[in-house]
Parts: C-alpha cells; structure tokens; sequence
C-alpha cells in the first residue's frame, strides 16, 4: 500500500516537533538532532521536518512504496505525464537506505517516489553533491529535469 510524504524544512526543530506531535496526537515515529519523521496511518502519511532544507516551509513531496512494483508503477505513471524522470537508483537519505526517481511538477515541486528498504546511521551519503535550490535530498542530477 501506498503512503503520502511530505518532507518540511524548518528553522526550529524542538518547536516544530512540539507543534506536529499535537496536532497528530503522537510522538514522531523517528527522532534525530536536525530530523523528524511521522509514519500516520489515519491519515496514511509519512511526514518529516528538517532543518537541511534549503528554505523552510514544503521542501518537497513524494509517494512512498512498499515494493519494487509498486515504484515501477509510480516511475512509469510520472514518464507517461510527460515529465522528465530522474531515476536515482539506490541511495541513502534520511537516515534511511532508499531506491528512488525524482521529478519537478509543473508547479516547479520537486516530486520522489521511493522505496525505504532500510535505516541509516547518516542523514545523506549525498550531502555534498546537492544543489543550494534542490530539495533536501534530491541530487544534483534532479535539478536539471
């Protein structure tokens, strides 16, 4: 089954988690020095705050996918809108070890859709290859769709 993302960059961890813990009624489901991460089932999103991110407010959005078939689908479903796909393959972001593709909407929000397949010890094996105006985690490559 598929689940929403929503990836906020904020200026204020403590008070942002603070804030996002009442208003969901829980506690975050991960919780790191410059991260956050809600997995919602009611409703089924998995929400996460930094404070990486370029700017603060939504840093980017994606679908998350619980099986490799299910990320064929949502890659093959973004090249038939017409939009150039970034197909990143596997990588680490988010303290999570991931395989994703990328795409910008035509509103200009960056877009991934992913498969978690396991934590990570570091926020992004990436960091230094990323762009001052790309999302959190997307890579350079991602900019140039």
């Amino acid at each position: 089954m598929k689940r929403f993302h929503m990836h906020v960059g904020v200026k204020n961890l403590n008070e942002a988690v603070q804030f996002y813990s009442t208003l969901f009624g829980q506690k975050p489901t991960k919780l790191k020095d410059d991260y956050a991460k809600w997995m919602l089932e009611d409703p089924r999103v998995n929400f996460a705050i930094s404070t990486r991110a370029t700017t603060t407010g939504v840093d980017h959005i994606g679908i998350q996918v619980e099986n490799p078939e299910e990320l064929s689908e949502i890659t093959e479903r973004l090249k038939k809108a017409d939009l150039r796909v970034f197909d990143e393959g596997e990588t680490t972001c988010c303290y999570a070890q991931s395989n994703k593709a990328w795409v910008e909407d035509p509103a200009g929000i960056a877009w991934e859709a992913y498969q978690n397949m396991g934590e990570a010890e570091m926020f992004a094996k990436k960091q230094k290859e990323q762009t001052s105006t790309s999302a959190c985690c997307a890579p350079k490559e991602a900019s140039k769709i």
